[in-house]
């Protein structure tokens, strides 16, 4: 025992009672150091029988006694030491044998089972000790109403201790409603049931010290669920950062044991002031762990999670040859949908230290908690900057990747699905420090780039990065990030345009798709003009295709040399030109209604009807023409499938205007070289008409040349040359890539592709001057007639002349009447929308003037 007691126990001295304490206390002490301070419980003995205390000590003396043989370890003498009852509340974790322990005094039997399975791998892993409810020992702890001020107080503060450890005192117990088993309880924090009795001071005292237990159990719940391995690795840095505010705070629990036991003068009071600082620390810890776990309710389902979970069953089908066993392994689990990790839980630090900035000290613990928190999120980020690669194992990036979508497929079915939809942005939940659209687009696209040269094995992966930023809120966070965009910038823009020869395959787009030096193109036309008048279902693509081959290998030719001639296929489209832009612009939710008002008011003619009746005819193969062009990755991601759509359709637009075009000049050859239109009509109606026919093919060529010549030289060639100089100047490949839409873009918009107004205009002035040249050019044989009958004084002549001059106005009326309409079109359009349109409203008027005054 001590120094003051002799072993055989015959020496004895009368100390006074505050001695005895100090001797039993000291012994406690010494003891629990050994035992790590644990509940096991040894009968006790008296330490001496014949110490003359007062009458006022008695009380203190046997309480202590009391409260010692019950919980504290103390050593008896040899000759009377009793066998010692265990009672444990935890295991080491490598025994696998039970415990069982026997309370001598009140008969109290429990036993601590090893867990099969913990929550988290630093989780407690043995059971829990039975609650003192649902425990009825013959033996109850001494009334406080009997006890006296001063024992009540020191009852009070060693229940305390236990308390504030996580188990439950004498005269502090856990309230019924509280369930250790229970998840959603323990994250709650218990509450706790005070003794009656207590003196009132004693009682708020303890009330405020018992609001830090239940934060401590709460934290402590909290860091033990978080910690499983479906969280993520924000939270568990997030738990390793608590669980060191935890070790500080089992620190100060020993100071405080140690100083109740060895200090007289230590007091509730004293113990309070001691832990108000740990206590604010608990405080805020329980709040982020209430907000973390507020936001991980079943009615907060992530859809973008479970879609990420949709990737994943479907990537290990592929992986398995569709062996649903494989499902198994994968991980997959409703709750990891209703997670929060990753940058909300980072989005979350941050907006509490936002709030709380005004205090030094819970700014100082949430800096410390964010910077421990984004750690791994950090290592995460820098490896996508400066590597291309994401290394999120977890699902709680910023960047979403779709490992479904690879780049083997892309070499036979190019789309830009590899780009747009393989890496995407988690909108939800940004860190504010990187939460800004801008930012967020820099951080997506640099590793895109990184990860695009990765794929064509540009990027040397052993290279060692240093200085680079460890922590969310280091200041160096956004020079990394600009440094790592640029440093991608550069590596990929070189591998375009140095090894990949974008500017080359540029320019042989323009050869095909907008018919630049295009001699192909007609000796194409005209080896396949008979496969091409047939209806488009009926047209054989494959012979279409090797006539163009045909024609792109011709001697002579500007394609005979092109290095790209190999990639251009022929392809037939379902749906007419006009029919397929009014799709997209009704889609865009352009307003056709805007110039209603400038319409004349004079009635359409019949004809105008019977060219939307034909529209509503299958079309034919030159309508239904397009090429297609087959792009290489990386390009593909310049010239992506979107952008080839673009360059389809204003190819449709210059083959229409050129076939057109072609009609109208085969007209105009039959009506120099026909004996039916070149001799001289005895028939003056007639000679008239054919004069008017004449005016009216003129005009109507006039027309289709002039819009073809405005689409091809004042539209295409002009921003063709600013996207090509800009090549050369542009400093990242997002710049490049939307320099490359734009010019498209303008294309369309300029060439009247993109207004539903001017759509239908057109289309109705290029079906009537296609159905007028298909017309005059069968009429040489009727007007033969026509003359031969006159001059025998045939009557039927006349009618058959009135017939041609009715069906001739109505494509006068038609053709002027729409015309009119798309020139004051023209002019209120090129004020609010494109200044171009002007150049082409002037030439029409000059030129329709011209012809007005040969005609008359």
């Amino acid at each position: 025992m001590t120094s003051q007691t002799k072993e055989n126990g015959t020496h004895r001295r009368a100390v006074s009672s505050r001695e005895v304490l100090s001797q039993t206390d000291r012994v406690v002490n010494t003891l629990s150091q050994h035992h790590h301070r644990s509940k096991l419980e040894k009968s006790i003995t008296a330490l001496d029988q014949q110490i003359r205390i007062s009458e006022t000590d008695k009380m203190v003396s046997r309480s202590s006694s009391t409260r010692l043989s019950e919980r504290s370890p103390v050593r008896a003498h040899p000759e009377k030491q009793q066998p010692e009852p265990v009672r444990a509340t935890s295991a080491d974790s490598g025994s696998a044998a039970s415990a069982t322990s026997q309370q001598s005094k009140t008969g109290l039997n429990t036993e601590v089972t090893l867990l099969s399975t913990a929550v988290s791998p630093l989780a407690l892993r043995v059971s829990s000790p039975p609650l003192s409810y649902a425990v009825h020992g013959p033996k109850r702890p001494p009334l406080l109403e009997r006890m006296g001020p001063d024992v009540q107080h020191a009852i009070i503060m060693e229940d305390l201790l236990y308390v504030l450890m996580g188990s439950e005192g004498q005269y502090i117990r856990f309230h019924e409603r509280y369930n250790p088993s229970d998840e959603t309880d323990r994250l709650s924090g218990p509450e706790f049931r005070l003794a009656k009795g207590l003196d009132p001071s004693l009682r708020d005292l303890t009330k405020i010290l018992l609001k830090v237990a239940t934060h401590r159990s709460s934290v402590e719940a909290f860091i033990e669920i978080q910690s499983r391995t479906e969280y993520g690795v924000v939270n568990h840095a997030l738990c390793a950062a608590m669980r060191n505010i935890m070790k500080e705070y089992l620190a100060l629990m020993t100071d405080m044991e140690y100083k109740m036991l060895t200090a007289a003068s230590f007091t509730l009071n004293e113990f309070h002031i001691e832990t108000m600082d740990m206590a604010r620390k608990l405080s805020e810890l329980n709040y982020i762990a209430q907000q973390i776990s507020r936001k991980e309710e079943p009615a907060t389902d992530s859809m973008d999670e479970l879609g990420t979970d949709f990737d994943k069953i479907m990537e290990t089908l592929k992986a398995n040859d569709g062996n649903l066993n494989a499902l198994n392994n994968i991980g997959i689990s409703k709750t990891t949908s209703m997670v929060t990790k990753g940058g909300g839980v980072i989005k979350l630090l941050t907006d509490r230290l936002y709030s709380v900035s005004g205090d030094p000290a819970l700014r100082d613990l949430l800096s410390y908690l964010v910077r421990e928190a984004s750690l791994p999120y950090m290592k995460m980020l820098n490896m996508w900057l400066h590597r291309g690669i994401i290394a999120d194992p977890f699902n709680e990036f910023l960047i979403k990747e779709q490992k479904s979508i690879r780049r083997d497929r892309l070499d036979e079915d190019y789309t830009d699905e590899y780009w747009e939809k393989r890496y995407t942005l988690r909108k939800d939940d940004l860190p504010p420090q990187i939460g800004d659209s801008r930012t967020c687009d820099k951080i997506l696209l640099a590793g895109k780039f990184l990860n695009v040269v990765r794929e064509c094995g540009g990027v040397d992966v052993c290279n060692e990065i240093k200085d680079l930023p460890v922590t969310i809120d280091d200041p160096r966070l956004l020079s990394n990030i600009n440094a790592a965009y640029a440093h991608a910038n550069e590596y990929l823009l070189s591998l375009l345009i140095n090894t990949h020869k974008l500017s080359e395959r540029l320019t042989s787009l323009k050869h095909y798709f907008f018919l630049d030096q295009a001699d192909f193109f007609t000796n194409f036309m005209d080896v396949a003009s008979h496969e091409l008048r047939k209806p488009a279902k009926n047209v054989s693509t494959a012979k279409l295709q090797s006539l163009l081959d045909l024609a792109l290998r011709q001697p002579g030719s500007i394609t005979a040399t092109d290095p790209f001639k190999e990639d251009i296929s022929v392809q037939l489209n379902e749906v007419g030109l006009t029919d397929w832009l009014m799709r997209i612009v009704s889609v865009s939710g352009l307003d056709p209604s805007d110039i209603d008002g400038m319409q004349v008011s004079t009635t359409p003619p019949v004809s105008d009807k019977s060219a939307e009746r034909d529209d509503k005819k299958p079309i034919t193969g030159i309508q239904a023409l397009q090429f297609d062009f087959k792009i290489p990755f990386p390009l593909s991601l310049v010239i992506s499938r979107k952008t080839i759509l673009r360059y389809q359709l204003l190819f449709r637009h210059l083959v229409a205007l050129k076939h057109i075009e072609q009609l109208l000049g085969v007209a105009w050859l039959d009506h120099a070289k026909a004996t039916g239109w070149t001799n001289r009509s005895r028939n003056v109606h007639l000679q008239k008409w054919k004069l008017k026919a004449w005016n009216l093919r003129a005009k109507m060529l006039v027309f289709i040349q002039q819009v073809l010549y405005f689409s091809t030289t004042e539209v295409v060639e002009p921003n063709w040359c600013t996207l090509m100089a800009g090549i050369s100047d542009v400093n990242t490949v997002d710049v490049l890539m939307q320099n490359h839409v734009d010019f498209l873009d303008t294309c369309l918009k300029e060439c009247m592709l993109t207004n539903s107004k001017l759509l239908r205009v057109m289309a109705k002035l290029m079906s009537a001057c296609q159905l007028f040249a298909v017309y005059t050019t069968q009429l040489s044989k009727t007007l033969t007639h026509i003359d031969s009958d006159s001059a025998d004084g045939d009557s039927g002549a006349s009618e058959k002349v009135k017939k041609l001059e009715s069906i001739l106005s109505q494509y006068e009326q038609n053709f002027e009447h729409h015309l009119k309409i798309l020139m004051d079109a023209l002019n209120y359009y090129a004020a609010t929308e494109t200044v171009v349109l002007l150049s082409l409203c002037a030439r029409l008027e000059v030129c329709m003037a011209a012809e007005s005054r040969i005609g008359q």
